[in-house]
Parts: structure tokens; C-alpha cells; sequence
């Protein structure tokens, strides 16, 4: 049985100045940004926002980060994405998975998962 309950965030959709070649960095691509959170058990909920994470507040954050970003590789956007989420007390573990479509001509997709915990060091 686990010890949490889940939030999901499913494609969210941000543009962000991201690649190692020079084209990728003269124009912002699309990104489409999963997350699955793991949170602390609701118990004895109170029917008020303060009793989970605050899903809409989280995702303005991230859009921030990504569109006033400029890292070069999707990994490292992943970890600062899944430190924004661990900053809310009631996160325990973040799931970040980011697509990059477009980013090789022959594939429909490319992207990464980051896994990060509270208990990591």
C-alpha cells in the first residue's frame, strides 16, 4: 500500500529557448512538459486547497522557468522543474517527463524522464 496519493500534470505545453545548435537557440521550441507527484496522504481533508498542492500556482511556475530559460540540454530543465515541484512541502517525489517533437527529423519524438525524491541527497 502506498504512502501518498498522485497529481498529475499531463501536457503542458511551453516554449522554451533549448538545444546545442545554433538554430535551436535563435528561436523558442515547443515543449510538452508530464509530472507525476507524489504527495503526502490527504487525511481528514478539509475541502480546501490547502490540503494538496496547488496544481494551477505550479504550473505558472513552470511555464516560467521554461520560457525565461535558455539551458541547453532538456536534462537540466528537468532537474530544475522537479526542484520547483519538491519545494512544496507536501511533494515527496517528482516525475518530470519532457517531449521535444521535433527534435530529430526522423523521429516523432525525443525527451526525457527525471525522477527526484526529498530524501535524496
Amino acid at each position: 500500500m502506498n504512502d501518498f496519493d498522485q497529481i498529475f500534470i499531463e501536457d503542458l505545453k511551453c516554449y522554451a529557448t533549448i538545444g546545442i545548435f545554433d538554430w535551436e537557440r535563435q528561436t523558442k521550441q515547443p515543449l510538452i512538459i508530464n509530472l507525476t507527484l507524489d504527495i503526502s496522504k490527504i487525511k481528514n481533508p478539509k475541502d480546501h486547497i490547502s490540503d494538496t498542492v496547488d496544481y494551477k500556482s505550479l504550473s505558472r511556475k513552470i511555464n516560467d522557468l521554461v520560457e525565461k530559460s535558455s539551458y541547453q540540454l532538456i536534462e537540466t530543465l528537468g532537474i530544475e522543474i522537479a526542484k520547483i515541484c519538491l519545494s512544496d512541502q507536501k511533494v515527496i517525489n517528482a516525475k518530470v517527463k519532457i517531449d521535444k517533437p521535433g527534435a530529430l527529423r526522423l523521429s516523432k519524438n525525443v525527451g526525457v524522464i527525471i525522477s527526484r525524491s526529498k530524501n535524496e541527497n
